[in-house]
């Protein structure tokens, strides 16, 4: 019977390469595709009343929905590449300090720009705006702020990650920090479960708990829960593409038993503690799949370049987007747009999504390279200084983990 490796290799020379390695653009094409779900998810779906629509329309619309899952994918991938970070440099003398120097140059620039934006177009709550410089902007609702500008929770979650998860990769060994993330991806749904029942019991449902990090973690364990185990001298591509094929069909069969008792929806307590359980091991084994891929001979089926494109600029087009449909939604208004170009609903609905959602990746591609990249060059300065890694340049070799963090793999 053949062996993976010689399915991978039989249609090419090319040698297979690591899992890990210096750069990894199918990593950028998942973060391509979760960019890409939660710009369809708000242009398309979210807010959108869908009675007036044909049955068809509908359909698309609800077909658009999904893709509001692309924020579990990126904690997947968060937790696989923040963890793999750690684990690569957890003997260096300037762990913390360069961990978080780098993220800071990767992180701040465009957060503080995005909130500076928020202030000047008057789109944020004094509170909201306190709360998001404390990077808490996702507790918000348990001191009554509503959230002004949504897509800021999950950074708030990653930053919450960022804070806490160094010091224990630092200090606890990889088989209790196999446990911990085991438990985990236990009492994560639990705990959204109790929130749910309490919400039910006090008839107060909608009160922002799906938010809290401690509601998020499952995600990210998961994904550091697969930096570990690649990272380990026994494992080998076989393991990897058992795990992958795990995670997928337990998701699956996970959907298909939950299915009758309301797991697709939120709406019930079943649906509250489990729905994104199968879509975290799908994305689980989505990575998997895809690091067996991008490290072989057709590694550009899972690295497309317009994919890696918005992969590239996601971090600017998350922070970005959701302004853009404001301000077209309220351009729109004030000079009448519908109605003196007679536009029906569903191309009202097209040309919000084309003209906005066209002018957030354009914006989101300036940021990258104008504002965000000169930012990012200075990472590389760090090591240089301290003295104890030579400086990365054009002809030189580098760690996986300087160029895991450079560039492209830096920010999930």
């Amino acid at each position: 019977m053949k062996t993976e490796e010689h399915l991978f290799t039989s249609a090419s020379v090319q040698p297979l390469e690591p899992l890990v390695r210096t750069y990894m653009p199918e990593l950028d094409a998942i973060r391509g595709l979760a960019i890409l779900g939660v710009l369809l998810y708000h242009g398309f779906y979210w807010a959108r009343e869908l009675k007036p629509y044909s049955s068809w329309q509908r359909l698309f619309f609800t077909l658009m929905a999904p893709g509001q899952f692309g924020v579990n994918l990126f904690f997947v991938l968060s937790g696989f590449l923040i963890t793999g970070i750690l684990l690569d440099s957890s003997k260096r003398p300037d762990y913390y300090r360069r961990f978080y120097f780098r993220r800071a140059l990767r992180i701040l620039p465009a957060y503080y720009l995005t909130l500076l934006l928020l202030i000047l177009f008057k789109l944020t709550s004094r509170g909201f705006l306190l709360m998001s410089l404390a990077y808490s902007s996702n507790l918000s609702p348990i001191f009554g702020i509503a959230l002004s500008y949504p897509v800021l929770w999950s950074l708030a979650v990653e930053e919450h990650f960022y804070l806490l998860w160094p010091a224990a990769v630092r200090r606890i060994a990889t088989g209790k920090l196999m446990w911990i993330m085991g438990g985990a991806l236990v009492l994560t749904p639990l705990s959204r479960l109790l929130y749910h029942e309490h919400a039910m019991s006090t008839h107060f449902a909608v009160n922002g708990y799906g938010y809290y990090t401690w509601n998020n973690l499952d995600g990210l364990a998961l994904g550091a829960i697969v930096a570990i185990l690649v990272r380990r001298k026994c494992w080998s591509r076989q393991h990897m593409l058992r795990l992958s094929m795990l995670f997928i069909l337990s998701a699956i069969l996970m959907t298909a038993a939950g299915y009758r008792f309301g797991i697709l929806t939120r709406t019930s307590a079943l649906g509250e503690a489990f729905q994104y359980v199968p879509w975290n091991l799908a994305f689980a084994g989505m990575l998997g799949m895809f690091l067996l891929i991008g490290s072989g001979p057709r590694r550009s089926l899972v690295a497309p370049s317009l994919i890696v494109f918005f992969g590239k600029i996601s971090y600017g087009l998350y922070l970005y987007h959701l302004m853009f449909f404001i301000g077209y939604d309220w351009a729109s208004r004030e000079i009448n747009f519908n109605s003196r170009f007679n536009l029906n609903l569903w191309e009202q609905a097209w040309s919000r999504m084309v003209i906005a959602g066209a002018a957030a990746v354009g914006i989101a591609y300036l940021s990258r390279r104008y504002f965000e990249e000169p930012f990012l060059r200075l990472k590389d300065r760090w090591p240089g200084r301290l003295g104890d890694c030579k400086l990365e340049g054009v002809g030189q070799k580098s760690t996986a983990t300087d160029l895991i963090t450079q560039d492209g793999n830096d920010h999930p």
